[in-house]
């Protein structure tokens, strides 16, 4: 079998904050197999940013730091390269779309000047006019409106829409071995989603990139990806083949987002399936299971001991101590 095109083996990252230390990955290990399509799912604060930032070395220095792990990158550990050096790698090889397209594109510069520099600084052979050509034609994929216009144009003058279609054209310029899409389809009305779902589909067909699917929509994991996995509170509590989580979730986190996914089958006017409590602080985790004070099947060596990841298949792995009276439908 061929090695894992992306292998990320007990990735730890801390924040240092005026509060203390914030461990916001704590023992995150998956891989990315070349062409597959991985979802990151969980709630707001589950560590999924963190993990593509983390994999990217885009952590805010010096507050955040990768402390513990190793993130493998075609045969590379990403977290021994020096800085300099992954400049060459970071939107060539592996490239990421922000989840905020206001916060990432620069104000002061026309569309056309961020997706050209791009090109020129991976393609420094390529002549001004293909490079110009290539960026121009790229608006026009994620689906932007007279594109040529578009480029002498900054980014206050776009819809939050159009300047998230931008973020996406940037990162898949240079035809990346993998792409990073932290919500990429937050800003976008359900055709546009749809557009440019379908364009990563298509992409990912012509070039064979790997993409990891950072994303709070069941729906897109269960359209767009191959395998999943669970985020919650900066560890991973499931991970598995979308049809296998789908069908057969084993953990009361993954059994409850499934559960509160609104249904044509249920009754009109039926109250959606809520998770009740918070996601705990990371000043203040508790010594078992970090799920504990939200689950309905929580038995005393919860509360006292963190639960290991355990092997329920081949490709399907879980993080509690119920897994095997929970697995199984979740109707």
């Amino acid at each position: 079998m061929n090695e894992p095109l992306l292998q990320v083996n007990h990735l730890a990252s801390e924040f240092t904050t005026e509060q203390g230390i914030a461990r916001a990955l704590d023992d995150i290990s998956f891989h990315v197999n070349r062409g597959e399509t991985l979802g990151l799912v969980g709630e707001s604060g589950c560590g999924k940013s963190v993990t593509a930032l983390s994999i990217m070395r885009l952590l805010p220095r010096p507050t955040g730091n990768i402390v513990g792990g190793e993130v493998v990158f075609d045969g590379l550990d990403l977290t021994l390269v020096p800085a300099n050096d992954m400049h060459s790698i970071r939107g060539n090889r592996i490239a990421m779309i922000f989840q905020e397209p206001m916060t990432a594109l620069n104000p002061v510069y026309k569309i056309g000047l961020q997706l050209t520099e791009t090109l020129a600084l991976h393609e420094p052979t390529m002549s001004k006019s293909a490079i110009y050509q290539a960026s121009v034609n790229m608006l026009k994929r994620v689906g932007i409106p007279a594109p040529q216009n578009r480029m002498n144009e900054y980014p206050h003058q776009l819809s939050g829409g159009m300047r998230q279609r931008v973020m996406i054209a940037i990162a898949l310029l240079c035809k990346p071995d993998i792409l990073i899409a932290d919500e990429p389809t937050t800003a976008l009305d359900v055709t546009i989603q749809a557009q440019i779902l379908q364009l990563l589909q298509d992409l990912q067909n012509e070039t064979g990139m790997a993409i990891v699917f950072i994303t709070h929509d069941l729906g897109v994991i269960a359209q767009l990806c191959d395998r999943v996995v669970v985020m919650y509170a900066g560890r991973i509590v499931e991970q598995a083949g979308v049809s296998e989580l789908f069908d057969k979730p084993s953990h009361p986190y993954t059994r409850g987002l499934l559960e509160a996914i609104p249904g044509i089958h249920k009754l009109a006017k039926t109250p959606l399936s809520t998770i009740p409590g918070m996601v705990p602080s990371l000043f203040n985790l508790p010594s078992g299971c970090r799920f504990q004070n939200r689950c309905s099947h929580t038995v005393s060596k919860c509360t006292h001991n963190s639960p290991k990841l355990e092997q329920v298949t081949d490709d399907h792995w879980v993080r509690c101590y119920q897994h095997k009276t929970l697995t199984g439908s979740k109707n």
